[in-house]
């Protein structure tokens, strides 16, 4: 049988190949969930000792304002004056848990690029707010700054494969709380449409964000019809104490229904117990307090399952965020987010290493990897990340983008069907020509079955040589200088006068446009 009869000839063919954009093979939501470290008996045994915890030991530094939330509805105080949650009401609560939220795009993104954090759908998310912003010339870090929020943004507007924006760096020229917060989500809302995860520094910041949400969104209520930003903190500082800033933004999210995102981030042999298990245990001990609270508040609020234990390096006691022990530890927290059927983020990504050098490779392809099989729902701080978090790299961001494009694919799998095993096209290959070039299978399968990098050098090496022996930073500085030399997008359009009028604004409009001649 000619298999090319029915498919329009090779010059249909070709037309659609020089359509496509080269990344058919790949998409957002991809399920992940293979990988399980834990067994099911480990897991009951974690949840076991996170639910004693919770009832034994609780949590310490609470406010009135939450004891007065929560202790009429079955929270209790032990005798350390501690809050305490009994098995009961644990277990009450979560057969009442929110399973699945979207989190949406906003102007033409809408719909196509909303995210469903739901089972194991995987998506990749850019955040951190690191302190410094790495500058490739002068091989260097710097304070971060309101304007490398924008760049960053506008950035990862053009990447396909980081499909969640965050404030990946601090505007550390931006002192004042107020204007610090509403700066940094003008950046955000400026720069791109896809969906967004953030925090603030004060609860009385929230109704001022949320009417600039809406004027991004379309007016008045709009933003609270498809939300379209998560708002995240961390309202536990281990070992079991609350930290109030962060507890009060998780009070008010929860009061509101929205999707809340709070990130427990434990470090072993610090902050919590130096074995992986016992790390694990508190880490689910203070996020299950984390859920509890946001559901006596408000029963069925979003609340995703953000246990993102971190690991000590023993020796000097400093974080590392690229171990072997951070990507199992990191995958195991997202078995037992799943084990309750909450959604899930965890932190992955974080490279200890200090520019994209071979340690930066091995560190982020493994935490990634690893998360990402596990079926994290948002794995955050992917993009860009250098130096344990201590800083973020423009070059980095592109090379990033392209590696969870690699990492996607290996989560599609291998579909295996009669067209897949192409047994008559083998036949005729192998008693015709010979090889596949060519064939009119290769041609309509080969943008949907490969992820072809941008950035990755594939080339022989007499080519490299004679183009000029760039190596991968090169081609990510290139790559990432074309894009914000040529992309200055302000998607509040016709809205930003209003929000300049009511905000303190301090990104200079024309600053936001592309130069002349440029």
């Amino acid at each position: 049988m000619d298999r090319r009869s029915n498919r329009g000839g090779r010059a249909a063919r070709l037309a659609a190949r020089a359509s496509s954009t080269g990344n058919e093979a790949i998409r957002a939501g991809l399920a992940g969930g293979r990988y399980k470290p834990l067994t099911d008996a480990d897991m009951a045994r974690i949840h076991d000792a996170a639910l004693t915890i919770l009832a034994r030991t609780g949590l310490s530094d609470h406010t009135q304002e939450l004891c007065d939330l929560v202790l009429p509805k079955g929270a209790e105080l032990n005798e350390f004056g501690r809050l305490c949650f009994p098995r009961a009401l644990m277990e009450d609560l979560l057969s009442g848990t929110a399973s699945e939220y979207y989190v949406h795009a906003r102007g033409d993104r809408a719909g196509r690029d909303d995210m469903h954090c739901t089972a194991q759908n995987v998506y990749f998310v850019n955040s951190g707010t690191a302190v410094t912003t790495y500058e490739a010339e002068s091989q260097s870090y710097r304070p971060s700054t309101l304007r490398d929020i924008y760049d960053f943004t506008r950035l990862v507007d053009r990447l396909d494969n980081i499909h969640m924006l965050g404030d990946t760096v601090l505007a550390t020229d931006v002192t004042d709380d107020y204007r610090h917060d509403m700066n940094m989500v003008y950046a955000l809302l400026a720069g791109s449409q896809k969906p967004a995860c953030l925090t603030f520094r004060h609860r009385s910041h929230i109704p001022h964000a949320i009417r600039m949400f809406d004027l991004a969104s379309g007016g008045e209520g709009s933003f609270m019809k498809a939300p379209s930003v998560v708002f995240g903190g961390c309202p536990v500082v281990s070992p079991l104490r609350f930290g109030r800033e962060n507890l009060e933004l998780m009070i008010d999210t929860a009061k509101l229904g929205l999707v809340i995102d709070l990130a427990v981030p434990p470090q072993a042999g610090a902050t919590a117990p130096a074995t992986l298990a016992g790390t694990l245990a508190q880490a689910v001990a203070e996020t299950l307090a984390c859920v509890a609270i946001s559901n006596l508040i408000t029963p069925g609020v979003p609340v995703t399952f953000a246990a993102w234990p971190f690991i000590t390096d023993l020796r000097t006691g400093s974080f590392t965020g690229g171990s072997g022990e951070q990507a199992l530890i990191g995958a195991a927290s997202i078995q037992m987010g799943k084990f309750y059927n909450l959604p899930t983020s965890v932190g992955c990504g974080m490279t200890d290493a200090k520019l994209p050098d071979a340690q930066y490779g091995l560190e982020k392809a493994l935490t990634i990897a690893l998360a990402a099989h596990a079926g994290g729902n948002r794995l955050c701080e992917v993009g860009g990340m250098l130096g344990s978090l201590m800083g973020c790299s423009f070059e980095s961001m592109v090379i990033d983008d392209e590696a969870c494009g690699m990492v996607a694919r290996t989560l599609r799998g291998i579909e295996v069907s009669d067209e897949t095993l192409a047994v008559d096209v083998i036949h005729e290959s192998a008693t015709g020509p010979g090889h596949f070039l060519g064939n009119a299978h290769t041609l309509d399968h080969m943008n949907t079955e490969f992820v072809y990098p941008d950035l990755m050098d594939r080339e022989r090496t007499d080519t490299w040589e004679r183009e000029g022996k760039t190596d991968l930073m090169a081609r990510a500085r290139e790559k990432s200088q074309a894009i914000l030399g040529a992309h200055f997008p302000n998607y509040f359009g016709a809205a930003d006068a209003q929000v300049r009028a009511d905000f303190p604004i301090l990104l200079d409009a024309d600053a936001m446009k592309r130069p002349a001649g440029a």
